[in-house]
Order: structure tokens, then sequence, then C-alpha cells
């Protein structure tokens, strides 16, 4: 399995370039690794309900690191922040659908942790601190929504009636602007030049994002 590493003061991202929301951090390289190699069976699980099949490793020897990447503040804050050569590929139709399909797991396997933690408390961090449930869900969207930016694609114009409406809006416009810019229908860069995500990245963020507070909620809840 290839796997690119991104590599901060701090901390190391790896991430697997062929299974977006794949990605795990560690302290160094090796801890990286192993963190990646841990959650296989949790990922193997999300890529279930795409219907793809996907052989979990057994030892960090089954990874191949292609791509090493120098990290930034935003790798050491918690977040993989920097854009993968493999990435910059296009998406043809057959690579987009499965891409597609493993984003809605991603989704539903985050719909799936919050519908069991309804109700349920969250366990605090070693300091007291951590989000709710529900600001956990509006912080993911307004993520979510800030990566459509960058993209380059907007959230359409809507009065969500609630946090679900919100939810299935922000979703629908992320596959929309998926497939824009799949298509070639979206510049590179932006009207002042800035530089835009390309589809396989956004894609990888996106999924990263929302699998990774899914399975925070699932391990605080108590």
């Amino acid at each position: 399995m290839d796997v690119c590493l991104e590599i901060g003061a701090k901390r190391v991202f790896a991430a697997a370039l062929e299974w977006p929301g794949w990605a795990r951090s560690g302290r160094d390289e090796a801890g990286a690794l192993r963190a990646l190699l841990d959650y296989a069976p949790r990922y193997a699980a999300v890529v279930d309900r795409a219907g793809l099949a996907f052989p979990p490793p057994d030892s960090t020897a089954a990874f191949r690191v292609v791509e090493r990447l120098p990290g930034s503040a935003t790798t050491d804050f918690g977040a993989p922040g920097e854009i993968p050569t493999g990435d910059r590929r296009p998406l043809d139709p057959a690579e987009m659908a499965r891409q597609g399909k493993l984003l809605a797991a991603c989704w539903a396997a985050y719909d799936d942790a919050t519908a069991a933690a309804a109700g349920v408390e969250l366990r605090k961090g070693p300091r007291g601190g951590g989000r709710e449930l529900e600001a956990i869900t509006r912080h993911v969207l307004g993520a979510e929504q800030g990566y459509l930016s960058a993209l380059g694609w907007k959230m359409p114009e809507h009065e969500a009636a609630d946090l679900n409406e919100e939810m299935r809006l922000t979703r629908q416009a992320i596959m929309d602007g998926l497939a824009a810019s799949a298509r070639g229908d979206i510049p590179e860069r932006g009207p002042r030049g800035g530089a835009r995500w390309p589809a396989r990245y956004f894609v990888r963020r996106v999924a990263w994002h929302v699998l990774d507070h899914a399975w925070e909620i699932v391990d605080r809840a108590i």
C-alpha cells in the first residue's frame, strides 16, 4: 500500500494514498505508520459500507512510503495539510465513482456514531475539555463548508430548517463541487491567484476529518 508521510516539527501524518480517510498521526514516522496500521480494522468497516474490497495489512511492512512532504503548523496542530503529488492526478469517471462511494461511507460512519451517542455522555479529556455532540457536528459542517471554498465551490444560498438539513445540503454541495472539479469545470487558481485544492486532495481532507470525529465520538461515548 502506497503511503505518503507529512513530516512536521512535532507530528507526522501517514496517509494511504488510494484510501481517502485512512490517515493517522504519530510523534515520528514509525509512530505514524503504526497508528495507521492500528486503525486498519476501523477503516475496513468503512470500506465495507462502500462495497469495495479492502485487504487490511497485518504489519507496517505492507506500507511503501512513496513520498515525504515537509509539514507545517497545520501538521503540528493535528491536521494533514499538505497535498501529495499523486493527489494532483485527474479523476476519471470510474475513480470519481469510487471516491464518491468512500466519502459517502465515511459520512455514514459519522451518522452511525452520532446516532449511537445521542443522549450519551461524552468522556472529557484529561483537562476536562472536549466538544459535546452537537458542537462536534457543527464543527464538522463548518470545516466542510470551508473545504468547499478551498476547492473553489460555493454552498448554495439557503436557510436550513435544522442541523440535519444543513448537513444534507452541505454534503450535496460537496458532491456537486467534487464532480465539477473532476470534470475540470473549476479553474486551478482563484480570481486572486491562489491555488485551489485538487479533487483527490479535497476528498482526502473531507474524509479524514469526518472519520477522525466519528472515531472520536465512539471513543468518548461513556
